[in-house]
């Protein structure tokens, strides 16, 4: 079931969803309006010419500090990562979808590749993955309303939180942008790292 703005409000003064900084104005019906933060990461194809999922990327990835209010021109078919400004969490009975903007979408702006999911436990500032589908760039602006979180209940509140041991969770209580770590997923032979359902 997904939550109402009355019932968003209710939790929040619960603790059992975060919103930081919360302002009304950016409460929709069923959702809130979220911002992008300044600084961004790209691939940096001078130094990769190809990308090994089992290989960290950190060493190819260039940060930039757009400043407040500060613009990045996104060229048709790049891509980039970005924070949101508010940190948004949730305890264990709920999750967050990050949904995009349709404004944004009939420009070609894609805010999210495929993870816009917000994982019972967590509590971040959670990384677009935004992409220039448009055939001419696209200038975007820090600070400017990027994103929507809406939140659903679960049937029951959740065994194992994010962050859980055993649960591999990479990207806990972020609160800059970070790259890739699906390299983690492998030891150091590269072989996938398997678990049961148990975490074991």
């Amino acid at each position: 079931m997904i939550l109402s703005d009355k019932t968003i409000k209710e939790l929040i003064k619960k603790g059992e969803i975060v919103i930081d900084p919360f302002d009304e104005r950016n409460l929709q019906p069923a959702s809130y309006d979220l911002h992008m933060g300044s600084k961004i990461m790209s691939m940096d194809r001078s130094k990769a010419t190809f990308i090994d999922i089992k290989s960290p990327v950190k060493q190819e990835m260039i940060t930039y500090d757009l400043g407040d209010g500060g613009a990045f021109v996104l060229q048709p078919g790049d891509f980039i990562l970005a924070n949101i400004v508010e940190i948004t969490g949730v305890n264990d009975k709920y999750v967050g979808r990050l949904e995009g903007k349709s404004s944004l979408a009939r420009l070609g702006l894609i805010i999210h590749a495929t993870a816009g999911f917000l994982d019972p436990g967590n509590c971040l500032r959670m990384t677009l993955e935004i992409c220039n589908l448009n055939n001419i760039p696209i200038k975007i602006y820090a600070g400017m309303k990027i994103a929507q979180m809406a939140f659903e209940e679960l049937d029951q509140p959740c065994e194992k939180p994010y962050g859980s041991s055993g649960l591999n969770s990479k990207y806990l209580g972020d609160m800059e942008v970070k790259e890739s770590q699906m390299y983690k997923n492998f030891d150091c032979q590269g072989k996938e790292l398997k678990k049961d359902f148990t975490g074991k």
